[in-house]
């Protein structure tokens, strides 16, 4: 964590308490499952979703350096989840048993396992953007950043579609279209290189200080006469 200033220590602290009381606050609701041994009408997407959230946010953690805040809460979160999931199953009738289980099942495991080998591929190949140009004008687009975004938005815009609320459902599906656009922005610009337009401002920024000036002063200048 040498990498993070305090204050940004102090609010990933905050961060972590706060998000600590949501992991824990279904711990009533479960507590009356398992004493009624009934899952009565309750639904068990709230907790497959946070789940599937918790586990992104964990694995974006541990690749990144300065992770530690990320990785500690989330991996909690991702833990707390499992057993309310767990605590779901064990309760529900057979048909909701079945339903489910095939939930998370796809979303916990199969989109977690597909993010991670996804990540892991990129890694592998090298494949982080290092710069994106429009119009001469190159900015680092980090690929792991844009990739995550994508995927929490997408989390939140099924459980929005699943829920029925459209409360939910327009801001994610909204960062979900612009997490399409930034990875299909990385897509078509990973390979690309500087102008040489581009390339000649780089090499003139990267003069040490006073360098160029004192090179002007003995740059011979065209006479008046000329």
């Amino acid at each position: 964590m040498a990498g993070l200033n305090t204050w940004g220590i102090l609010f990933g602290v905050l961060g972590n308490i706060t998000a600590s009381f949501l992991f824990i606050s279904p711990v009533p609701t479960f507590w009356r499952i398992v004493k009624k041994r009934s899952t009565e009408e309750f639904s068990s997407i709230p907790y497959i979703i946070l789940l599937l959230n918790a586990s992104f946010w964990t694995y974006y953690g541990i690749i990144i350096p300065n992770g530690l805040l990320l990785i500690t809460i989330n991996g909690f979160g991702a833990t707390v989840q499992a057993i309310y999931v767990f605590i779901f199953l064990l309760f529900a009738p057979p048909k909701l048993k079945v339903r489910t289980g095939a939930l998370a099942g796809i979303l916990n495991v199969g989109l977690v396992v597909g993010a991670i080998l996804v990540s892991r591929l990129a890694l592998e190949r090298d494949a982080q953007i290092k710069t994106i140009g429009i119009f001469y004008i190159y900015t680092y687009m980090p690929f792991f950043l844009s990739f995550f975004y994508f995927l929490v938005a997408l989390t939140w815009a099924i459980y929005a579609v699943l829920v029925r609320d459209i409360f939910i459902g327009i801001p994610n599906g909204t960062g979900l279209a612009l997490g399409v656009c930034q990875l299909v922005l990385y897509g078509v610009y990973r390979n690309a290189k500087p102008s040489k337009s581009v390339d000649d401002s780089i090499q003139v920024s990267n003069f040490p200080d006073g360098a160029l000036e004192e090179g002007l002063k003995h740059q011979q200048l065209p006479s008046s006469s000329e």
